[in-house]
């Protein structure tokens, strides 16, 4: 197994006295409302209180400031003490924020995080020991009577699409600027496919950032017409165009070319699905190829991570796609992802790491 340095320091060799492993068990045992009074900390804006506090506050003047009673305030402060997200004087009994507590207010990532969470997963995971065994996302019935979110996507109420939507870009738009400079700044592509475009944000930094360039986007036929409908009237939109197939259908084909494209662009997309259909997935890609073309795909490879806590979030995220999204993907490692490109007779030319958010880009090319 491929595990970056920060990775074979923390999943390797026990590293908690016995105390803070029970510790960390009943944390874990209390998870579910050490979630949710974290997030009201958040929400009614004590911890925003607490930070910008000169000497921290009593429990009266954070009443006083959020329109809480004492008893709703009481209990959230004593519950963040015990999670570690304030701290108190016991002789003035003025509270702080704590370090832990400021990342929960300012690290963006933590923030997209927490409204993916309790917005998207929170009711649906409860379904996670059903859809484990089912390999069918059994929490989304909570939105609809979907196969996958994908199909639903356009159909989720509004705040649960808004917090899909900022966690799926939160992480890959860190990692566009560097992604575009890998692939028009080492080669000439005049073409290039976009799998799974959703929106068109990508095509539209494509265009940009390359004005002769010609971007097809692939994706559900609802969401061209999403995309469609967000490209409408900004500039180089006459140069994206789409395509409208079901990858999970392993009859479609992607549209041929003559000279094939110059670039296949695969961005957070085939870790939704299982590694059967990234196989047939990338089999239709490679059929659509010249010999010049090479397949970008760029993924949060969880054994690539520079630091563990990004590790965290995205093995967590692998239960988003069990219970939510589909019931049979996850966030792959490196391993996984060279087999399947290895099994669609493609070979890895290059990796780069490191992109963003923890991106790595595995550049392809037909054996």
């Amino acid at each position: 197994m491929h595990l970056s340095t920060a990775l074979q320091e923390k999943y390797t060799r026990e590293r908690l006295t016995a105390r803070e492993a029970q510790r960390l068990a009943e944390f874990i045992a209390w998870g579910p409302v050490v979630f949710q009074a974290s997030r009201l900390m958040v929400k009614f804006g004590i911890l925003d209180l607490l930070r910008d506090s000169t000497d921290g506050l009593t429990r009266k003047e954070v009443c006083d400031a959020t329109g809480l009673g004492d008893y709703a305030v009481k209990c959230l402060l004593e519950a963040s003490l015990s999670i570690g997200t304030v701290l108190v004087d016991p002789e003035t009994e003025r509270y702080t924020i704590s370090k832990t507590g400021w990342f929960l207010l300012n690290d963006p990532a933590t923030r997209v995080n927490m409204d993916f969470t309790h917005d998207v997963n929170y009711l649906g995971w409860f379904a996670l020991e059903e859809s484990l065994k089912s390999g069918k996302p059994e929490g989304l019935k909570r939105f609809g009577n979907w196969p996958t979110v994908y199909e639903g996507l356009s159909q989720l109420p509004e705040q649960v699409q808004k917090s899909w939507f900022a966690f799926d870009h939160f992480y890959s738009d860190s990692s566009f600027p560097e992604a575009l400079s890998i692939i028009f700044d080492e080669r000439q592509v005049r073409s290039l496919y976009d799998v799974g475009g959703n929106t068109g944000k990508w095509a539209l930094q494509c265009v940009a950032y390359d004005k002769d360039v010609e971007v097809t986007v692939l994706d559900l036929p609802q969401q061209i017409r999403m995309m469609q409908e967000h490209i409408r009237d900004k500039e180089g939109a006459a140069r994206i165009s789409g395509y409208g197939i079901d990858l999970l259908d392993s009859a479609a084909a992607f549209p041929r070319r003559a000279d094939g494209p110059d670039a296949i662009w695969m961005s957070q997309f085939l870790d939704c699905f299982s590694m059967e259909q990234i196989v047939g997935i990338l089999t239709r890609a490679k059929a659509a190829m010249a010999d010049n073309t090479r397949i970008y795909i760029m993924e949060t490879l969880w054994d690539r991570q520079r630091f563990e806590p990004a590790a965290l979030c995205l093995t967590m995220t692998s239960l988003y796609f069990t219970a939510i999204a589909n019931g049979n993907s996850k966030m792959y490692n490196t391993e996984d992802m060279e087999a399947c490109i290895g099994e669609a007779g493609l070979e890895v030319e290059r990796i780069y790491d490191n992109l963003g958010q923890g991106h790595s880009i595995i550049v392809c090319k037909k054996k």
